[in-house]
């Protein structure tokens, strides 16, 4: 590799990294405004409308691509695909729900604990082999939950549960995203991800449709711009940079919807919840750079 190759290189992965904190601040936003929304009207309504937008989003940017929408939308595995967008559209429920809840605090210092599910899953899923250091991580990881969630604890209720299947959820769309990739471009992905959302969330909520005040249509507006924004940012990352180099910075999501959270919402960030977000997050890292030195190493 020259010199100036090498120098690129770095630039590309700085400019990712940057593009990835922007994702984490945007996202953040955007679930601050999912959670007024939802503490207001259903939340089947709220995210189906959300999904409009996202649609045609997807359709947009495909009709950008060689060969328009015709183009993209073939796939050799539709059911994966149009399952994949399923997948992800209760996922978005499930999380908006836990952030009615919790609130933004507590719901992401559990959610963060998905890459530690997308590595135990891995190996059932997609036949990967996973190290006992992974596997050590993992279970770092989920002693980190149980602090969060205190179990055995007086006040322990079942519905706490509700952050964590939402990380589940999450987590296995991740893992079919990966698999969907060994046959489908990323534009064919995420094409299918926004039109069977959308489809699914529009057959349940046109029965949840609640008028909505002019106030809370400009949040809506806002809340959809943040998605799209959002996801376009992510795209552009994962173009410009390895995913395995700016995914660990994905974690400050957790630091930016806290935020939110206390400052907006005046939640609290309990010491219980702080400790074991420390360890979800610092083992998820871990699982992620070993992830990224196996794949170097291969």
């Amino acid at each position: 590799m020259s010199e100036d190759a090498h120098v690129t290189g770095q630039d590309n992965t700085r400019l990712g990294i940057l593009l990835m904190i922007l994702v984490t601040i945007v996202f953040s936003v955007q679930d601050g405004i999912s959670q007024h929304l939802a503490s207001r009207y259903n939340v089947i309504m709220v995210v189906m409308i959300r999904y409009w937008f996202f649609a045609a989003f997807v359709i947009a940017l495909a009709q950008r691509q060689h060969g328009g929408v015709r183009q993209v939308a073939v796939t050799t595995q539709l059911p994966l695909q149009i399952f994949r967008g399923v997948l992800l559209a209760v996922e978005i429920c499930v999380t908006v729900v836990a952030f009615t809840l919790f609130g933004l605090v507590e719901t992401h210092a559990v959610f963060v604990c998905y890459p530690l599910l997308v590595a135990a899953m891995s190996g059932p899923v997609l036949g990967e082999y996973v190290g006992w250091r992974r596997w050590a991580a993992i279970g770092i990881g989920f002693i980190g939950v149980l602090i969060i969630l205190e179990p055995g604890s007086n006040v322990f209720s079942i519905y706490a549960v509700v952050p964590f299947f939402a990380a589940f959820l999450f987590a296995l769309y991740a893992l079919l995203t990966r698999y969907a990739a060994r046959r489908d471009s990323t534009a064919t992905s995420f094409f299918w991800t926004g039109i069977a959302g959308a489809a699914v969330m529009t057959l349940a909520g046109i029965w949840f449709w609640q008028p909505m005040s002019p106030a809370d249509w400009g949040w809506m507006a806002a809340l959809c711009m943040t998605g799209a924004l959002g996801h376009w940012l992510l795209i552009r990352c994962y173009e410009v940079a390895e995913a395995s180099a700016v995914q660990p910075f994905a974690f400050l999501q957790l630091v930016f919807a806290s935020l939110v959270g206390i400052v907006v919402f005046s939640e609290t960030l309990r010491s219980n919840v702080a400790v074991g977000a420390l360890l979800i997050t610092g083992a998820g890292v871990f699982a992620l750079l070993r992830e990224r030195q196996k794949a170097r190493a291969g």
